[in-house]
This record gives structure tokens, C-alpha cells and sequence, in this order.
């Protein structure tokens, strides 16, 4: 069940998504996928679309998140 709350910390830019709000869903389909989902990511990082968990460490690595 999607949640106004969980939609509220949602930064995921793929408009048609139909799992914005329910995460549980969303982990489940992007660690399917071996890839982050969007909310583990800053806005301009997930803009790129690059959900790998490469970009994630780099991210780390860098001090970003």
C-alpha cells in the first residue's frame, strides 16, 4: 500500500513508477535488479540513472552520502 509519508522521502525520477511509495516493493525489484533503489541515492546522483552498486561506493568512497 503506498504511503503519503513514504511518498514524501521518495526521490525516484522514473515517472511511471507504480511501486513510488511502497518500498518494500521497490527494494525487492532493485536488489533483483543488483542495484540500490533511487532512495538510497542523493537527487542529482539518482537523476543519472546510474543505480549500480559501483556508483553507490563511489559515491560513499567520495563523502557524498
Amino acid at each position: 500500500m503506498q504511503s503519503a509519508k513514504n511518498l514524501s522521502h521518495c526521490n525516484c525520477t522514473y515517472e511511471p513508477c507504480e511501486r513510488k511509495g511502497i518500498c518494500c516493493e521497490c527494494i525487492r525489484l532493485h536488489l533483483k535488479s543488483r542495484q540500490p533503489p533511487a532512495c538510497c541515492f542523493p537527487a542529482d546522483a539518482e537523476a543519472t540513472y546510474d543505480r549500480s552498486f559501483e556508483h553507490f561506493t563511489r559515491l560513499m568512497q567520495s563523502g557524498t552520502i
